[in-house]
């Protein structure tokens, strides 16, 4: 097995030559950070950084975030998919106002204990807001250590790579590290047929185009473009089989993310 010492110097190496530029890596902000951890989940770090941008302008500190209203966090969450993190963001802010005095906590548990929050992002919010060594296992992470370390395996778990990764993880420069890591993984995915596959929980992303997840996000952007509307209103406002939008209405009540009425006599659905 190649030595730990050899492998950081090579991620290391070409994170000095090649390393990538986001906004989120020009803060130490805790709430910058999570607003950008959030949206990564499951979204191409080029996709988020306009949307970055707009979102902390619109809502420059978790404060302002707690108290807006839910219907213009989803407008400004529009265009970013999976709809529940933004929910889950500003359910995140209300709490952290209510229960930690308006300061993101700077503790593992008390991060994972948030709506939308899960290891890898709370690990990543350990290091790139304060540089703590919290150990972390993502998908572009993942596949820099089946790469290097696993090059000829298949259906490796992740408690084969979580030694590794514990091991060459630095104790005073976990931030650097992480970005290396991620930048090195990034490139890898380009260069190569994706390591990833080669892990035992790879799960290929199913196309947006079709999907449930497409007609929830027309749903969503109707109701939020017209608010209040009648089951029979949105039927016939979209070019949707009726039993997914009754299916899709009912689930995104249950979430919380669009609310129902009865008025009378008609369900009336508004975000």
């Amino acid at each position: 097995m190649p030595s730990i010492a050899k492998f950081q110097k090579e991620v290391l190496a070409y994170y000095a030559a090649s390393g990538r530029s986001f906004p989120w890596r020009k803060t130490r902000d805790p709430y910058k950070i999570l607003v950008s951890e959030i949206m990564l989940q499951q979204t191409q770090a080029p996709r988020v950084i306009e949307k970055y941008t707009s979102f902390l302008q619109r809502f420059p500190t978790i404060e302002k975030l707690a108290r807006a209203p839910r219907t213009k966090v989803l407008k400004e969450w529009q265009g970013l998919g999976y709809n529940r993190r933004g929910l889950a963001l500003k359910n995140t802010a209300e709490i952290i106002m209510s229960d930690f005095k308006g300061k993101i906590p700077k503790d593992y548990n008390a991060l994972l204990s948030l709506p939308g929050v899960g290891p890898a992002t709370a690990g990543d919010i350990m290091a790139f807001a304060w540089n703590i060594p919290a150990v972390v296992i993502e998908t572009n992470i993942r596949t820099v250590f089946l790469h290097y370390f696993f090059p000829e395996k298949n259906s490796v778990p992740d408690n084969e790579l979580l030694p590794l990764i514990t091991k060459s993880l630095p104790a005073d420069n976990a931030r650097e590290w992480y970005y290396a890591l991620m930048d090195y993984g990034a490139m890898l995915k380009k260069k190569l047929p994706n390591p990833s596959r080669r892990s035992r929980h790879y799960a290929q992303q199913s196309p947006f185009k079709g999907s449930n997840r497409e007609q929830r996000s027309k749903i969503l952007k109707y109701l939020l473009s017209y608010p209040r509307q009648s089951l029979e209103t949105i039927i016939e406002a979209l070019d949707i089989d009726p039993a997914v939008i009754k299916k899709n209405l009912a689930a995104m009540v249950a979430e919380g993310l669009i609310s129902k009425k009865i008025i009378k006599g008609k369900t009336i659905f508004f975000s």
